[in-house]
């Protein structure tokens, strides 16, 4: 296995982005499983810097749109245009057609405009005027969003939510790493520090080996039962889709690759349930009415689902 690249990435975006270790492999985890990545947080973290980072250290092709109120989804998707000269319609790639897709405050904009990227991020193609193209290989896409109430936000809906893979959020650093942010941030970017480590054909080869981690029946039985308790529990009014169920698996085999393992445990598993989970449940009024949150009612769920004895 080509683990070790993906470590080797890890630690170049470490350069840029500091004390924020396990956020920086859960993101190289959804990459390595297909996945794409919510990151809400409020602005000035280091999202942006991480996206960038990723790029970088994966020379991938990357394109950034602020997405503002008067983002259309042609400047999205791209669009059709008369040339004059050839009498014919062109094609203008919208801003999608790339690697590595940031998408910054998503949900400042219109839902027309957040629509434009379900079949991009669904099928990795996108079609304009009855003509369907290929988006690059590997399409991966990182959307940050405001947290909701924040000015000029709206909340995605559920479908768009769900084709996220995972959801994180960095929080502030702590004291010591904002120290470090200091010092190196006084004449240089530390982006310039980060370094080409793997090419875009090795990240096809290790999501490859990624998909080949052996998951023992025990496991799969796991990770349904998770999935399964959310959607009868008495917490939550909407529970995890079968999308969920595969994107939980996905990122299982993901989480044991990047740990040098070519079997998944259950550890695997509650490692990355909270972040394939938490964008995808909606709790009840009763959850509410009790002041839980959805961190509580995790912990909830894996308390009802009994943990399989250690497979190899």
């Amino acid at each position: 296995m080509s683990y070790d690249k993906a470590i080797a990435v890890v630690n170049e975006v470490q350069k840029a982005v500091k004390g924020k270790d396990e956020i920086i492999k859960k993101v190289i985890m959804a990459f390595l499983a297909g996945g794409h990545v919510l990151m809400e947080d409020i602005p000035g973290v280091g999202k942006t810097t991480m996206a960038l980072a990723f790029a970088k250290a994966m020379a991938l092709k990357e394109n950034r749109m602020q997405f503002t109120t008067d983002v259309l989804p042609s400047d999205v998707v791209g669009f059709s245009m008369y040339n004059a000269k050839t009498q014919e319609f062109e094609f203008k790639e919208g801003a999608v057609m790339c690697n590595l897709f940031l998408a910054d405050e998503i949900n400042r904009t219109s839902s027309k405009t957040q629509s434009a990227l379900l079949e991009s991020m669904e099928e990795g193609q996108v079609t304009v005027d009855g003509v369907t193209r290929q988006l690059p290989k590997p399409f991966l896409v990182i959307a940050t969003q405001n947290p909701a109430g924040s000015a000029g936000t709206q909340l995605l809906p559920e479908s768009q939510l769900d084709r996220f893979m995972i959801r994180l959020t960095m929080g502030y650093p702590d004291v010591a790493s904002e120290v470090e942010i200091l010092k190196e941030r006084q004449g240089e970017n530390p982006l310039n520090r980060v370094k080409e480590i793997v090419s875009a054909e090795s990240i096809i080869q290790m999501q490859e080996e990624v998909d080949k981690v052996h998951v023992d029946k025990a496991i799969y039985d796991y990770i349904a039962m998770l999935c399964a308790i959310t959607r009868k529990h008495p917490m939550i009014e909407l529970g995890i889709s079968p999308r969920g169920t595969l994107a939980l698996a996905s990122m299982s085999r993901a989480h044991a690759y990047v740990s040098g393992r070519g079997y998944v445990t259950p550890g695997d598993v509650q490692n990355v349930f909270p972040d394939v989970a938490r964008h995808r449940l909606i709790l009840s009024p009763k959850a509410r009415v009790a002041s839980a949150d959805v961190e509580s009612v995790i912990k909830t769920v894996f308390k009802t689902v009994p943990v399989p004895r250690a497979v190899s």
